[in-house]
């Protein structure tokens, strides 16, 4: 009995599944044939069977003609507007002017700290000029420069820092009201100055960075007045910085006489006449302002 149960066990055919039949004994459906037929032609190019990346949102915002023509219009509108600053800035910042008067070398900066000191000695005060144009600071000692009168201010401020601090009164809030103080009185200066030459009828070359730059010039003298101070006390402050402001004084009336007067001989305007004499009076005035300036920006500074 039990050989011939075997034998028909052995004789039977075991079915073989149909591609459409599921399998009876499966739980879940199988579907992942079908994917893979339906999605056949996302393979990877290296054969692996994995499907092709989908393309970024980047790729696919820089592939969008609409955003490249958006991005071709922003290009253009910020080189209109860099084209339009570029044009118009010289109108508010003159940086054509001011790499003018920032054209020095060590060899300008020691002979114009030695005609400021020593305004006696020099002859030649008169500003070369080239084509109508003057010429670079570093060929002329006479031009005007802003390296010497910024330099001066940065380092007086910084003097001033090391005076009070000597006398333990520094605090920041001193140093910037002495720094802002002076800056103060630079800017009416200058405008005092400007509202002269425009009531006086003045036609003359001096222009307003000119005139920061001769007035920028007195911060050399009070720097070596306020040094000579902490080092000698009152008799060294008041030796060097008489000494400095009888310099500048002599120094301004040199060169403003140029700036000033010199447009009224060119005029034919008789020596003594009414506006000439005005004129003198203007000049002798900014230069007379210079001791006074230094003096009462520097007195409290030394003890």
């Amino acid at each position: 009995m039990s050989v011939t149960t075997a034998l028909q066990a052995s004789k039977r055919r075991i079915p073989v599944s149909q591609p459409g039949m599921a399998d009876p004994h499966q739980l879940f459906d199988d579907t992942s044939s079908a994917q893979s037929r339906g999605f056949g032609a996302q393979r990877a190019p290296g054969g692996l069977g994995y499907p092709a990346a989908s393309p970024t949102p980047q790729a696919a915002f820089l592939a969008d003609p609409v955003s490249n023509m958006a991005m071709a219009y922003g290009s253009s509108l910020a080189a209109q507007g860099k084209e339009l600053v570029d044009k118009n800035i010289d109108r508010f910042i003159p940086i054509t002017k001011l790499k003018y008067y920032f054209a020095v070398d060590t060899i300008y900066v020691g002979r114009k700290l030695g005609l400021l000191f020593f305004p006696y000695l020099h002859q030649d005060w008169e500003v070369q000029y080239q084509q109508d144009t003057p010429v670079a600071p570093r060929f002329d000692v006479n031009a005007p420069d802003l390296y010497i009168p910024a330099m001066a201010f940065i380092t007086y401020v910084l003097v001033a820092g090391l005076a009070l601090g000597t006398q333990d009164r520094f605090s920041p809030d001193l140093l910037g009201l002495q720094a802002s103080s002076a800056l103060a009185w630079l800017t009416l200066e200058v405008l005092a100055i400007l509202l002269s030459l425009y009531l006086v009828t003045v036609n003359t070359d001096l222009t307003t960075i000119d005139l920061v730059a001769f007035l920028g010039y007195k911060y050399v003298g009070m720097i070596g007045g306020v040094l000579m101070g902490l080092l000698f006390g009152k008799i060294g402050y008041y030796l060097v910085l008489g000494w400095c402001c009888v310099a500048i004084f002599v120094f301004m009336i040199r060169t403003l006489r140029l700036k000033i007067l010199a447009e009224a001989a060119a005029e034919g305007v008789p020596v003594r006449g009414a506006r000439n004499q005005l004129r003198m009076y203007l000049t002798m005035a900014v230069a007379a302002a210079q001791p006074l300036l230094m003096y009462w920006l520097t007195f409290h500074l030394v003890r």
